[in-house]
């Protein structure tokens, strides 16, 4: 009986279950996912998860994702499910609402697009500053360690790092993002690489990673990912992954981790006059 039930994947009323229960987790893990990004664009849980393209004011709401900034946000734009959420001030959203309504968030991020927003950015002083896709993972995955030593490190252990250049993605110091979590691979007493996660909004906390160069490719940078998302997962929070549009290395470290690409996102920045 338990050999007939195995090669079938579990009796079928269990299989039933099972995948009721998964599809209800990952319907309240995006529902948290679209409120995380609600509070960062100023709108509401409805409209993140939506399929119109959107265009608020931005406010300091609490629970953002926070990093450095020194002003209020001037303009951010992401690409989400499809649509496109924008947030900033008035006087460049205004432009943005009249262009962008109907615009496409799957191809909004092409070269022509981006040549005629930096062309009205620059009008008021910003031109395009970052553009990063990010990943997520709503699901814990077996990762093994053999012949590694795995440590972690969590909340003021992780001072021990700061101003160390060689951890400078896993570990942020930046203190609107504080760092929260880490976990770093030794072998034979000599440490490879770090992964570090930091508490960027109320339920996204970010991973970053560093594989010292002796220890590249060796699988290093996707265990220490895995490691690491799992212990965000059993903090109660979503593991989320962001890294540079050129940079396949860091992007498949996401995937073969475990991540599935989840949104695109610009912002502009003031541009430093000579």
């Amino acid at each position: 009986m338990s050999g007939a039930y195995a090669e079938a994947g579990g009796p079928p009323q269990v299989r039933g279950q099972d995948k009721k229960q998964d599809k209800k987790q990952d319907e309240n893990w995006n529902a948290r996912l679209c409120h995380q990004l609600a509070l960062d664009y100023c709108c509401s849980d409805a409209e993140a998860g939506g399929s119109e393209n959107q265009f608020h004011i931005w406010r300091p709401l609490e629970g953002r994702r926070q990093f450095e900034s020194a002003e209020p946000c001037f303009l951010k734009v992401l690409s989400f499910k499809g649509k496109l959420l924008f947030t900033g001030q008035e006087e460049i959203l205004a432009w943005c609402r009249e262009r962008f309504a109907r615009e496409d968030g799957v191809w909004f991020m092409e070269p022509a697009v981006m040549r005629e927003l930096d062309r009205k950015l620059e009008q008021y002083g910003y031109g395009i500053g970052h553009l990063h896709p990010f990943y997520v993972s709503f699901a814990e995955r077996e990762t093994g360690t053999d012949g590694y030593e795995i440590r972690y490190y969590r909340n003021e252990e992780i001072e021990a790092f700061r101003g160390d250049a060689r951890f400078s993605r896993a570990y942020s110091f930046c203190p609107t993002a504080p760092d929260v979590i880490g976990a770093a691979a030794f072998a034979d007493g000599e440490l490879l690489g770090m992964a570090g996660a930091s508490a960027d909004g109320a339920d996204l906390w970010q991973i970053g990673i560093d594989v010292l160069p002796q220890a590249r490719g060796r699988g290093i940078g996707v265990m220490l990912v895995s490691l690491l998302r799992n212990e965000i997962l059993r903090c109660g929070k979503i593991p989320y992954y962001g890294t540079a549009v050129s940079h396949t290395i860091s992007q498949n470290i996401a995937i073969r981790s475990g991540f599935l690409s989840a949104w695109t996102e610009l912002t502009a920045a003031r541009l430093q006059r000579t």
